[in-house]
């Protein structure tokens, strides 16, 4: 089936470094996520478009913390936050990019849609709230297929879940989705930092620092996480 974006297709075979966990990681969720859908934008065709236009930036959602969960898997879209300074630049490089998606500007993302379909195809999230302003001093660099990237460190990672797990306006199917995302990270990473965890849980709302370290307490301790 021929792409309906202008990235060259040849550009979507990915090489792993077998020394970063996170660079597999992306290249099974990039590969999972094509099969079910063919004409899929990846994430690489994204970080290629931002280092491009050298914004600085970190992938997030799924394909961001999948080396962390150990659970790689499909999804629809990419979800990359972008530095306040280099935000409309990103912006516009994705637009010119991909022109046929219709770009619809909310106040905390930039969503890029399919038009025919509707499917959100990227997410472009704004610095504007407490954890997102600080997040990309937490990041773990990646190469994957040429590219350097930052993902989320762990307790980043972590941080981005509990936030999503608590929010008043997500649908409770995608708070599912991140509690066994927050289950999986606990369970596979024995080394937390909880100290800057907690910081970054005060990020989230105050009192937010000692909610996240319990809930880490909880899900290490096998008791049914309270939500």
């Amino acid at each position: 089936m021929k792409s309906k974006h202008p990235v060259d297709a040849r550009r979507r075979t990915m090489a792993a470094p077998t020394r970063d966990i996170h660079a597999r990681s992306l290249a099974t969720s990039s590969a999972l996520s094509e099969y079910y859908m063919p004409d899929l934008i990846t994430p690489l065709d994204v970080i290629r478009i931002l280092n491009a236009a050298k914004v600085r930036f970190m992938l997030l959602g799924a394909h961001g913390i999948g080396g962390w969960t150990g659970k790689p898997r499909a999804t629809e879209d990419v979800d990359v936050l972008v530095a306040a300074r280099g935000y409309k630049k990103a912006i516009a490089a994705l637009s010119e990019t991909f022109p046929h998606l219709q770009v619809e500007d909310n106040e905390v993302v930039t969503r890029f849609r399919e038009p025919e379909s509707g499917t959100v195809v990227i997410d472009v999230m704004k610095p504007n709230q407490p954890l997102y302003r600080d997040a990309l001093k937490y990041g773990h660099t990646v190469e994957s297929g040429g590219e350097r990237y930052q993902v989320p460190s762990l307790e980043l990672a972590l941080s981005t879940k509990f936030s999503a797990m608590i929010s008043l306006t997500r649908g409770d199917d995608k708070k599912l989705f991140d509690t066994g995302d927050f289950i999986r990270l606990i369970r596979g990473n024995s080394d937390i930092d909880l100290v800057k965890l907690h910081a970054l849980g005060q990020l989230v709302y105050n009192g937010g620092g000692d909610e996240i370290v319990e809930k880490v307490r909880q899900v290490r301790a096998g008791e049914k996480l309270v939500l």
